[in-house]
């Protein structure tokens, strides 16, 4: 199957998950993950009409982006990967949407470059929906504290929340949790479901779903 066959089939399954579940058409948008692929297999995603795309590391990002941003202006790059202090001023240049603001240093840090750089990006709070150890995002129970604290000391404009839940778990009830802890933030974006699982994530209310290797293939 040919790249622009796999990117419809998505898109065709995104919509049937719509419909199945009583969500409006086009309520969710396809972020399509090109971590790990250069820039010449990103190329026919973009020819194909995808313009919303993902990345897990911004030093990766730098050296493809920026040409290909240049080429099709309309592209909107989002950072779904976890985010260095250091790297802040490079992400706030470069990304539109950044997903995974899970603590004060970070918030602080991109308040502080998003000021510097005079370029607003849309901000997402990861959440480690199942506490583990390993993975990057807030408590479930300090999300709530920490959006205010983005919101009212910081001045950020908080779009919504993301997580990623335990691989080996059922997922339904981490999103379930997170459109929960997005509804007592007052927020209506959720960023949530893969490759394997974002159907699920479409009828617990995802409005965006970050997939990867069912478009681009096997990594």
């Amino acid at each position: 199957m040919e790249v622009e066959e796999r990117l419809n089939d998505v898109l065709s399954r995104i919509r049937k998950s719509e419909k199945s579940a009583n969500r409006s058409e086009n309520a969710v948008s396809l972020v399509a993950v090109s971590k790990t692929f250069d820039a010449d297999s990103i190329g026919p995603v973009i020819d194909a009409g995808q313009r919303v795309f993902g990345e897990n590391r911004v030093q990766e990002a730098q050296s493809k982006w920026p040409a290909l941003k240049g080429r099709t202006p309309d592209i909107e790059l989002h950072l779904i990967g976890p985010l260095q202090s250091n790297k802040a001023a490079d992400a706030v240049a470069l990304f539109d949407v950044i997903e995974t603001v899970d603590r004060e240093k970070i918030a602080r840090a991109l308040a502080a470059e998003m000021k510097r750089q005079e370029r607003e990006i849309r901000l997402y709070v990861q959440v480690n929906t199942g506490l583990e150890p390993q993975k990057a995002g807030i408590a479930p129970e300090d999300t709530g504290a920490f959006v205010t604290f983005c919101r009212e000391e910081l001045g950020l404009d908080i779009e919504g929340l993301m997580c990623i839940p335990p691989l080996d778990e059922n997922p339904g009830p981490h999103f379930a949790l997170l459109a929960k802890l997005a509804c007592q933030c007052g927020l209506s974006r959720l960023s949530m479901g893969m490759s394997g699982d974002f159907e699920t994530a479409i009828a617990f209310g995802a409005t965006s779903v970050r997939v990867g290797s069912a478009i681009f293939g096997a990594r």
